[in-house]
C-alpha cells in the first residue's frame, strides 16, 4: 500500500461498491465498527459481531474486507478525508483568514472528531490498531502531516519543502499527544489542556513556519 506524499492511502477494500446497495451496505458495516469500537475496543471487535450490529451477512463482509484490520483501515480511512475534507471547507468558505488560523482550526476539527464521530476517540487515526495503519512505508503521523501540508500550501500558499513537512510531522506529535491527554483527565476533553495545546502548536509552528 505505498502512495505518493500527500495523497490519501490506497483503500483496502477487496471490491470497491459501485452500487448503490452496495455502498450503503459497506457505510453500515463501517459504522458500525465505529459503534463497536467504542464499546468493545479493537481487541473485543469481530466479524461475527460487526454483521449483526451492520445487519449484513458474513459472507457480505468477507466479500468487502478480508478481515477486521481492514475494516477498520478503511473507517480510519474514512475518518481522514472527513477530517480534510471538513477543514477544507473552512478555508474555502473564507472563515480563515491566515494559514496560522487554518492550524487553530485543524486542532479545533481534531477535537470536535474526539467528541461527536463514533469510534474517533478510540481509533483516532489508527494508532491503536497499527502505527503503520494507515500506509506500509509512512506511519500515521507522517501521512496525517502530509495532508496537512497539502491543505497550507494549496489554500495559503506556502512553500512545499522538507522543512515544511518536518515542522508539521512534530507538530501533529506534540498535538496528537497533548489531546489525548485532554481526553484521558476528561470524558470531553480538558479545556486547559486543550487551550495550552492549542497554544504551543501555534507558537512552533508560527517561529518554524513563517
Amino acid at each position: 500500500m505505498v502512495t505518493q506524499a500527500g495523497t490519501v492511502p490506497v483503500s483496502p477494500l477487496r471490491r470497491v461498491p459501485v452500487q448503490g446497495r452496495s455502498l450503503a451496505r459497506v457505510n453500515r458495516m463501517l459504522d458500525a465498527c465505529a459503534e463497536l469500537v467504542d464499546e468493545v475496543g479493537y481487541d473485543g471487535l469481530t466479524t461475527t459481531l460487526l454483521a449483526e450490529r451492520a445487519g449484513v451477512a458474513i459472507g457480505s463482509v468477507y466479500q468487502f474486507f478480508p478481515d477486521k484490520r481492514a475494516i477498520v483501515q478503511q473507517l480510519t480511512l474514512r475518518n481522514v478525508e472527513t477530517y480534510v475534507r471538513r477543514l477544507t471547507s473552512r478555508i474555502a468558505n473564507g472563515d480563515l483568514a491566515q494559514w496560522w488560523d487554518a492550524v487553530d482550526a485543524a486542532i479545533d476539527e481534531y477535537i470536535d472528531m474526539h467528541r461527536t464521530v463514533p469510534g474517533f476517540r478510540t481509533l483516532h487515526f489508527g494508532d491503536v490498531v497499527d502505527r503503520h495503519l494507515l500506509d506500509d512505508e509512512r506511519d500515521n503521523d507522517t501521512v496525517i502531516a502530509e495532508q496537512l501540508s497539502r491543505v497550507l500550501v494549496t489554500g495559503f500558499g506556502l512553500t512545499a519543502d522538507p522543512k515544511l513537512s518536518f515542522s508539521l510531522t512534530i507538530a501533529v506529535e506534540m498535538s496528537d499527544g497533548l489531546i489525548k491527554l485532554a481526553f484521558r483527565r476528561h470524558p470531553d476533553g480538558d479545556e486547559a489542556v486543550l487551550a495550552e495545546a492549542k497554544d504551543i502548536i501555534r507558537d512552533y509552528l508560527y517561529r518554524k513556519v513563517s
